[in-house]
């Protein structure tokens, strides 16, 4: 009880650190470890060894996949690739439908794009459209937020799924397939409501303000996508290899399979592809390259020190002892939900909440019922609804959103969070059923 009490203490000081004093998740994060390795009775050379090999370890299966994700990002943010993206849905699905084509814009683009980085980079196109067609800014806002958080939360190689797919051993090819899945009518959830609440709220969209110059040229729709699809088909077809049947054999075509699918190798692929994005430019790929390793740096830190703490939390036998007293409760997959729910309400950040759940999860899947395969990529996804479940106020999402779409903060509350809440909830039942059936 101690223990546990003593859990519950710590996080509410990290929450209290982060959102009160200021302080970095990552030196909070370690705080945290630390203060229960000493609750759980561990010695101090002990708790030293922990956190470093914790850290250590989560950082070597996806420090490399994080840096590589965040290039790929830069590059399509930078060459236009982005804005290609949304113009080429846009002609598909038709300007009647274009509010539904930002959506799936937003779906697409941040996969390897953090979801601020794709609003801010849309939001131009998403006032012109609005400017056109006569619908509500509203619709488009809300509809592109909520495209851009679904797969945010839900698909790797975003860091916040590719942190807790980590630290709960879950298959990442299983990840981005049920990802996807799930993802997709959690974004639509998003934009029926954004359809909805645009009859009862409304935006006077101010004069331009000054952005960022769009490239004169925009690059071609090949080089756009190829960066983001090539390597999820790669990491799918390895999975499919891997599987237990051996659809692909076991010769020289699975061995290609298994070395190209897997993560670095392929998100080192679309690295390489995204390179085509650059063309006459006045900064060269030293400086794009850059650019996404210095974002890459902060979320590798954080990522790493949640496994430190994850780690700590493994040798006190804190997964022994929860496990026990929920032994009685049929919480399931709603724990981690509900977990990474309080945590991104009280704190603000997804990444953060994914990673402090998967943390504080992954000593408890063998008690609650989620030791297999697909259960880990669930419960992956479970941490990921429950990490979009509120943006509100102490969100830098959240206010994106609204500057970026000239939203008050009353229509903002009523508009985004609404759509948060209600893309969480639609995720987890989701899951909840998938895990019913095939978990």
């Amino acid at each position: 009880m101690v223990i546990i009490l003593a859990l519950i203490l710590v996080i509410f000081l990290v929450v209290i650190a982060t959102t009160k004093f200021n302080i970095h998740p990552f030196l909070s994060l370690l705080f945290a470890a630390v203060v229960m390795g000493f609750v759980s009775g561990m010695d101090g050379g002990v708790i030293v060894r922990k956190l470093t090999e914790g850290f250590g370890k989560t950082l070597s299966s996806i420090g490399i996949i994080i840096a590589f994700g965040t290039i790929i990002g830069v590059y399509l943010e930078k060459s236009g690739g982005a804005m290609k993206i949304a113009r080429t849905i846009l002609k598909m699905i038709g300007e009647k439908r274009s509010a539904l084509a930002m959506n799936l814009t937003g779906f697409i683009v941040s996969i390897p794009v953090f979801c601020d980085s794709g609003f801010v980079i849309l939001s131009r196109l998403n006032k012109a459209l609005s400017k056109k067609s006569g619908i509500s800014l509203v619709v488009f806002a809300i509809s592109l937020a909520a495209g851009l958080y679904a797969t945010h939360v839900f698909v790797p190689p975003t860091p916040g799924p590719l942190a807790a797919a980590a630290a709960l051993k879950a298959d990442l090819g299983m990840v981005i397939f049920l990802g996807l899945i799930v993802a997709l009518p959690v974004s639509l959830a998003g934009y029926f409501w954004a359809k909805f609440i645009s009859k009862r709220v409304s935006v006077v969209v101010k004069e331009e303000t000054e952005m960022e110059e769009e490239p004169e040229k925009l690059p071609g729709n090949l080089v756009s996508f190829a960066p983001i699809i090539f390597p999820i088909i790669l990491i799918a077809l390895k999975s499919i290899a891997d599987y237990p049947t051996h659809p692909f054999g076991s010769d020289w075509i699975y061995q290609v399979l298994v070395f190209m699918g897997n993560p670095v190798i392929a998100l080192f692929m679309g690295v390489i592809l995204a390179f085509a994005l650059k063309h006459s430019f006045k900064e060269t790929h030293f400086d794009w390259t850059i650019k996404g390793l210095k974002e890459a740096g902060v979320i590798i830190l954080i990522t790493g020190a949640g496994g430190a703490f994850g780690e700590i939390l493994r040798a006190g036998g804190i997964g022994d002892i929860i496990g026990s007293g929920l032994s009685d409760f049929q919480v399931g997959i709603l724990l981690p939900f509900i977990l990474a729910a309080i945590l991104k309400s009280a704190q603000g950040s997804s990444t953060v909440a994914i990673i402090t759940t998967a943390a504080i999860v992954s000593p408890l899947l063998g008690s609650l019922g989620l030791s297999s395969e697909t259960s880990k990529a669930l419960t992956v996804l479970a941490i990921g609804a429950g990490a979009m479940t509120v943006s509100h106020l102490n969100d830098s999402y959240f206010w994106v959103v609204s500057q970026f779409s000239d939203m008050n903060t009353s229509t903002a509350l009523k508009s985004q969070t609404m759509a948060t809440l209600l893309q969480g909830i639609t995720g987890i039942i989701i899951i909840y059923t998938l895990n019913l059936i095939i978990g």
